[in-house]
């Protein structure tokens, strides 16, 4: 691998890091939300927001799945 892949490599890794970061701390958020307006929240917002922290999960879980297979390579 030469310098210019390395730096790429890395530069890419942190973005990943960056974007995982961002996603499980909105997904903490919206089971942070549903813990304290859980009960005045209407049925349809409650979903809304446990399907937001799967989505943020799954999203998370996508960048730390990227930074894992491009080390692996």
């Amino acid at each position: 691998m030469g310098l210019m892949d390395g730096i790429k490599k890395t530069v890419d890794n942190v973005a990943d890091s960056i974007n995982e970061a961002g996603h499980k701390t909105a997904a903490e958020g919206e089971h942070a939300k549903r813990e304290t307006a859980g009960d005045v929240m209407t049925p349809g917002e409650h979903v809304g927001s446990v399907l937001n922290e799967g989505k943020e999960n799954v999203l998370g879980g996508v960048d730390h799945a990227k930074r894992d297979v491009r080390n692996d390579a």
